[in-house]
This record gives structure tokens, sequence and C-alpha cells, in this order.
């Protein structure tokens, strides 16, 4: 004899741990899910616990080896745990960002999780003058892998994509952002921006594609619960039907030009000659007196313009255009001073600001000078 109660179904909706939820685009997403209604639980994974309202949080180390046990009842996990700060040790920076990946893709197989989304930068593409633009999501990532921030997202790819053909259950999306900007967003690509004025390369003319963090974490929830068909960016050999794409860019549409962009910042552009230009960085990263390698300088001087296309088959647009997600990254950075990747600060920033980039080049020519003759 039955009760003639009805025993609720279990909802389908799936579980989404979010690593890095305590800031950043991963806290803009944890609250999205959140808030969103299209998951079941959100799992908000960070070294320490953050304010976002309606999820789970367990706190832990992404490195931890015992990751997987936090993960028990994880269907989905974005991982946006990354570092990119232009300040951090290349060394430490670089062991956090691929030791991380290398944990949470295990954990994840250990723990049948089924799709992990990981996302790093459409700056694996590399920027060079002979781009087309936009580039197609299934371009090769033709960017060096140096000791830049650049070659961290080249380890963290490919080890992703070793774990996914190690773990055949296991689907990995790869999300590639444009230059990104909004709120704590700092990289070498916004500190161009605080510069006195803006460089470019004789002979080619840079194109700006911009990413709001707001319309990354849009996409991430896309990826994550909404029904992304195989497209031309999954590959190769494109998945079977139904099973996640491999590579999904995102940015605003289009791109801006110099002019547009001298119009919104109110600067002016120093055009150089390429050997000058990339000499010159890197001659001053070896002498440590700026942050990042030469090869970081070309992402503000070539276009790496990113087709979404992925993204907008799937009806996703982006909240922000370029121009006003440049004029949130220049309020993010209102008061800064930086140049060459590197930020100043009290007396350096008034000079810099006062005589130009000009002025930065030559000081920095002497400053060369100066540390070869205490040298000899």
């Amino acid at each position: 004899m039955t009760s003639g109660k009805v025993r609720p179904r279990r909802s389908t909706a799936p579980v989404v741990a979010v690593t890095g939820a305590a800031t950043g685009v991963g806290r803009l997403l944890a609250r999205r899910l959140a808030a969103g209604g299209r998951v079941r639980k959100v799992v908000a994974i960070d070294g320490s616990r953050g304010d976002a309202p309606g999820v789970l949080w367990r706190v832990a180390d992404v490195r931890d080896p015992l990751l997987f046990s936090r993960l028990a009842d994880v269907d989905v996990l974005v991982h946006t745990d990354v570092d990119g700060s232009p300040d951090t040790d290349p060394r430490e920076r670089r062991t956090y960002n691929v030791r991380g990946v290398q944990t949470v893709v295990t954990a994840c197989a250990a723990a049948r999780v089924r799709h992990v989304v990981l996302v790093t930068s459409a700056m694996v593409y590399g920027a060079a003058p002979d781009n087309p633009v936009p580039l197609p999501e299934d371009a090769p990532p033709r960017a060096e892998a140096d000791f830049g921030i650049v070659g961290d997202y080249l380890e963290m790819e490919e080890t992703a994509a070793q774990a996914a053909r190690t773990h055949p259950g296991l689907a990995v999306t790869v999300v590639r952002p444009a230059a990104l900007a909004g709120p704590g967003v700092d990289t070498v690509v916004t500190r161009h921006f605080e510069a006195p004025r803006l460089l470019a390369v004789k002979g080619c003319a840079p194109r700006w594609q911009f990413c709001h963090i707001e319309d990354l974490a849009a996409a991430l929830e896309q990826v994550a619960v909404g029904a992304l068909a195989a497209g031309p960016s999954a590959a190769p050999g494109r998945p079977a039907p139904g099973r996640p794409p491999a590579v999904v860019a995102v940015g605003c549409d289009g791109w801006l030009e110099m002019a547009e962009v001298e119009e919104i910042t109110g600067r002016r552009h120093l055009e150089l000659p390429a050997a000058v230009t990339f000499g010159t960085a890197q001659r001053l990263h070896r002498l440590g007196l700026t942050p990042a390698p030469a090869t970081d300088l070309h992402y503000v001087a070539y276009p790496w313009v990113v087709d979404c296309a992925t993204l907008r088959s799937a009806g996703w647009k982006p909240a922000y255009d370029n121009a006003s997600a440049l004029r949130a990254l220049l309020e993010e950075s209102a008061g800064r001073r930086a140049l060459a990747g590197r930020r100043l600060g009290g007396r350096e920033a008034t000079m810099a600001t006062a005589a130009g980039a000009t002025v930065a080049v030559i000081g920095a020519a002497a400053a060369v000078r100066r540390a070869r003759r205490r040298r000899r």
C-alpha cells in the first residue's frame, strides 16, 4: 500500500564548483550561478572564505593533493584561481599556476567531475603584425613560451590537454578572453594605459579588443551550464554531439583603431621602430627594471583580436562594447602611472607624466648605460 505521496524527482541541474571564488571573475561567477537558478548547487573554493551569498564554501588550496575529497558531488568545475599579476616573481607565479591546473584536473578525474573549464587568455594565439583580424578560435597558438604570463597560459593549456587525453571521461574547455578590463584587473596590458603616452610600432596599426570581467563571468556561466554546441572551435576532429567545445574565445564585438583609443584615453601615441622598442624593453627586463619580457610588449603593439564564434552561435552577447570596456579600464587605473609595465610612484610618476614617454625612453636608455658602466 502506498502512502499516496509523490517523491520529488532529483534535479538534473549540475553542481558547479568555482575555484578562486573569493575574488575577481571567480567571485562574479559564483554570485551569478547562485542567483541564476540554473544549477543545483554552487561550491565555492578558495584559500579563504569570500562574500558570495547562496554558495557552499569549501576552503582549500587548489594545489592541495587532497582537493579531490572536496569535489565528491561536483559535475562541472570552473578554474579561475590564476595569478596574472605583473608584480609576482615569474618563477613563483609559474609554479602556482601550473601546479594549480595539474592538481585541479587530477582531482577532477579522481572525483569523476565530467567537465573542467579553464580560464587562460587569447594571448596564447600570439600578437603579430600579420595576424588576421579577427583570429578564428581554432587558430593554433603561436605565442612564445617564455617566462612571462603567456608562457604560464601555454603550459596550463598543455597540462589540461594532456589530462583530457589521459582521462577520456573528462571534458576540458579552455576559455580565452581578450584583454581583460574591470575592477581589480591589473595586467601588463592595463598598465600600458597607465603610461603618459601609448606605444605604437612603426609600420603596424594596433587594433584593440577588450573583455570586461562581467562579460567573462557571463560567458563562463554559459560554458559551464549552457548548451554550447560543438562548433569550429572544438578541435581537432570535432567532439561528439553534446560534448563541450575544446576552445572558446571571449571578447567585445569588433575592435578599436588607434585613433579611437586616443580619443577615449586622451593620450597620444609614440611611434618607434620595432628594433628600438623591443630591444630596449628586453635590456630593461634583463636588468630587472621592468617586470615583463619584451615579448609581452607585443600585445600592446600588434593585433590579437579574436572571433567569439562559439558563444555568438549560442546566443551570448557581451554587455560591454570595446569603448565602454576601455573606459572601465581607465576608471580602474585612474591615478596610477606605469612605464614598460613597471608601476611608478611618487616622484617617478610626476616626472613621467610631465615629461612624457619620449623622455622616459631616453631615461631608460641612460639607465642601461649606467648599469653597463657599473658592471665594468
